[in-house]
């Protein structure tokens, strides 16, 4: 884009005209306590100086995103429709019934799902929850629903709850399997430690931040299995397109027809969005992401004159529409098809990237929408890569490479020492090379991690990469990075490994889980064989670890020196290895307990703390 085009841009506030379109009320103050008085959300500490031109230390497009991402409050998309934006990393919609209300995604705490429902109920009258619907299987979806219903409602059948077909299954696993890694990193990704501000945390780009409060779930009561599904809930007809594999491994869009309004789920909201998030995650198929906006586009746009969705302000008018989502489906597939047509050239993934960020199409170029405040051409492009592909880019000097340690000091040694090469990289930052400059001092950072020039300098150049970019997930973690080399590691700030999440385990998925966490070599020397009952589950299994590997067979025959009973109760505190707290709601062993004793004995559950920045 030009600079006479960006200047044009600027000026365009049709976005700041939806973003505002529809306020009825904003909470005041816009701050969220959980029951002991804590802060678990503070919307106020952006608009307190979001305001007027951009700071220098804030990328002006970054800045307008935040700005208007920052919006709070109750606000109409249509008639009967209501979306309380502002009050944590997403957006939660009511629809209204004939007797009540549709919840659409409950935020990720319950003190927050809360807040908005009376946020809504003060405005709009005290309307019973008649409804819940999932949109997809991220915890930022489901984690407050427990702030919206209870479970004595959702198990009377007087509210269903409503999700795409695997919801579960795959709510739980992000969250248990490689959920100690993923909340670790994204604390970088979110800047959760960070303080809000021009020299801080501005947002994400997909939403401000994470709340920080209890997260909640209840199982769906009913699946939707296929596209063209319709139900009818307290009166409003709605019909369903499964979009799996897109920005969640089960996800939904769905239409209103009587309200002439499609939600979209995270699958076209005002940014490029992640196929593979900073945190760690599967990588995403954009092929089928953009597969799935065709479908949207050719079933349901001659029907439609509002598009939502999870994140972000809506979108009015039918031809808006049109070009909105055409224009984020050819995002997506622009990115896919051009980036396999580079593979097929013998290109890396970094070698890509770095063409690509120069070769959008100009009207993409042009959308406020397809910027990258959240995904980034850079990283989507290496994640498409790595779903092709993988790791090896073919050239077999990188295939067997020294780790990150090993390798760090072997490049300090070959430039000169720690001191000499602090002091180029110095002269690279102050030429403005601060890529590099990260680079080569990433190395003594880790060749010599109390090298106290190195660190400084690091968090320095980490800092001013920060300030400069447009994505927001970007800044955070640079801004992440300097903040521990300075003030050290701050932990895994937001947990999303909740006592609900884990109640809802299937025995599969709990033995997975157990498997995970077997130290191989502690365990090479067991032989240990258990027998499991699951009364809530109707289930048993047998269970033997041999050779360091944990396996079980479902009704599995042959002797085992133990057998435990757990009841649902006890299944949460089990897998977080507390067997005492498991025994006092209902653990029952009949046999010898030292079995699951030397089992539990050689569990190595994840570190919440490792590190990041340095070794």
């Amino acid at each position: 884009m030009t600079t006479g085009e960006m200047i044009f841009a600027y000026a365009d506030r049709r976005d700041f005209d939806d973003a505002d379109r529809g306020l009825i009320a904003a909470l005041d103050p816009a701050i969220v306590r959980n029951d002991g008085g804590e802060v678990v959300w503070d919307n106020d500490a952006y608009t307190s100086f979001l305001t007027g031109d951009a700071a220098e230390t804030v990328h002006p497009s970054l800045w307008r995103q935040s700005t208007l991402v920052a919006k709070q409050g109750l606000f109409e998309v249509t008639e009967g429709i209501y979306q309380v934006r502002g009050l944590d990393l997403s957006n939660i919609s009511f629809v209204e019934g004939e007797t009540g209300v549709i919840v659409i995604d409950p935020l990720i705490s319950v003190e927050t799902a809360a807040a908005a429902l009376a946020l809504y109920r003060a405005n709009r009258g005290e309307r019973p929850v008649t409804g819940v619907i999932y949109t997809h299987s991220h915890v930022d979806h489901f984690g407050g629903v427990k702030g919206v219903v209870t479970e004595e409602d959702v198990a009377s059948g007087r509210v269903p709850i409503i999700a795409p077909e695997g919801f579960l299954e795959h709510a739980i696993s992000e969250n248990v399997y490689a959920g100690t890694a993923m909340a670790r990193r994204a604390g970088y990704m979110y800047g959760a430690a960070l303080p809000r501000g021009p020299q801080g945390q501005v947002g994400a780009g997909l939403g401000q931040t994470t709340s920080t409060g209890l997260v909640s779930l209840i199982k769906p009561t009913v699946d939707i299995t296929e596209t063209g599904q319709a139900l009818t809930v307290d009166g409003v007809r709605i019909v369903f397109q499964l979009a799996p594999g897109t920005e969640a491994p089960a996800e939904m869009h769905f239409l209103f027809p009587d309200r002439r309004a499609l939600c979209m789920a995270e699958n076209a909201t005002h940014t490029l969005h992640n196929l593979l998030t900073l945190r760690g995650a599967v990588v995403r198929d954009p092929h089928a992401w953009a597969r799935y906006l065709t479908e949207a586009i050719e079933l349901f746009a001659g029907q439609v004159d509002v598009v939502f969705a999870s994140h972000h302000w809506p979108t009015w008018g039918a031809d808006n529409v049109v070009e909105f989502l055409s224009l984020q489906r050819d995002l997506y597939a622009y990115l896919h098809d051009q980036t396999v047509r580079m593979i097929n050239k013998g290109l890396t993934g970094i070698e890509i990237a770095e063409l690509m960020q120069a070769q959008m199409p100009p009207e993409l170029q042009k959308a406020w929408h397809t910027h990258g405040y959240y995904g980034s051409v850079s990283h989507n492009v290496k994640a498409i890569y790595q779903r092709y592909m993988g790791w090896y880019d073919g050239n077999p000097a990188r295939l067997w490479q020294h780790p990150p340690q090993e390798a760090a000091s072997r490049y300090v040694d070959f430039m000169g020492g720690a001191d000499v090469v602090v002091e180029k990289a110095r002269a690279s930052a102050d030429s403005g090379d601060l890529r590099w400059a990260a680079q080569v001092l990433d190395h003594v950072v880790f060749a010599e991690p109390d090298h106290k020039p190195a660190r400084t300098l690091l968090a320095d150049v980490l800092e001013q990469l920060g300030f400069g970019v447009e994505n927001g997930t970007w800044r955070n973690v640079y801004l992440s990075g300097a903040y521990e080399l300075r003030q050290g590691n701050f932990g895994t700030p937001t947990e999303t490994n909740a006592p609900d999440v884990l109640a809802e385990l299937p025995p599969e998925m709990f033995f997975d889980a157990l498997a995970v966490q077997v130290d191989g070599p502690k365990a090479w020397d067991l032989d240990l064989a258990v027998g499991w009952r699951f009364p809530d589950h109707g289930k048993s299994f047998r269970t033997t670890l041999r050779n360091g590997v944990f396996s079980y067979v479902q009704d599995g025959q042959g002797d085992v020196g133990l057998t435990a009973t757990v009841p649902r109760s006890a299944l949460p505190y089990l897998a977080l290895g507390d067997l005492a707290k498991a025994k006092a709601n209902g653990l029952a062993l009949d046999g010898d307990t030292a079995v699951l004793q030397q089992l539990m004995g050689v569990l190595d559950p994840g570190d919440p703390n490792f590190n990041i920045i340095e070794p």
